[in-house]
């Protein structure tokens, strides 16, 4: 296999295991400044409080996408928009963050994702999903993605020190 083959998307979305960490870590740093970077120990404190912590397998067994939710409020979590819909919403599942590899955008991946993340929400008593996009720097495919799967803006607030904004999304899992 050359530098360029990419190995298709396949299988059912699932839990996450402890050996797909390393590779969410690339995937998620390689994503910045569309998510946050991270270390090694927040993916660990994500797996242990996660409300689901799902990826998308690829057909060589690594991983070509995942999404990390949350469930609120109550979390003690150090997230300027958690902490925003934690101080506006009663109950809610809450997508901290998702990224998709380069071989898995554009063939449905992120919405599988997501139905999965809000059907488990639904399932446990959740009508709302919650999640927030960049519009500083700006992240037009994924205001886009929020857009078509049916998300509304709820409000906009500035992050990291007024260097990002964002805009605060809610989808109705009620109906």
């Amino acid at each position: 296999m050359g530098a360029g083959y990419r190995a298709p998307v396949t299988g059912p979305i699932r839990d996450v295991a402890e050996g797909d960490l390393d590779r969410i870590l690339e995937l998620n740093n390689a994503a910045v400044p569309a998510v946050n970077p991270l270390a090694a120990d927040d993916l660990w404190w994500f797996a242990e409080v996660a409300h689901s912590f799902l990826v998308a397998p690829d057909a060589v067994g690594g991983v070509a996408g995942f999404v990390i939710g949350l469930h609120g409020p109550g979390l003690a979590y150090d997230s300027l928009n958690y902490t925003w819909f934690s101080a506006r919403y009663d109950r809610f599942v809450y997508v901290d963050r998702i990224v998709v590899a380069e071989s898995g955008r554009g063939g449905g991946l992120g919405r599988r994702l997501y139905d999965a993340f809000g059907a488990r929400g639904r399932d446990d008593g959740h009508d709302v999903l919650l999640a927030e996009v960049n519009v500083r720097p700006r992240n037009d495919g994924s205001l886009r993605f929020h857009d078509r799967y049916g998300f509304r803006s709820v409000g906009e607030q500035d992050t990291d020190g007024g260097a990002k904004r964002v805009t605060l999304l809610e989808k109705r899992l009620d109906g």
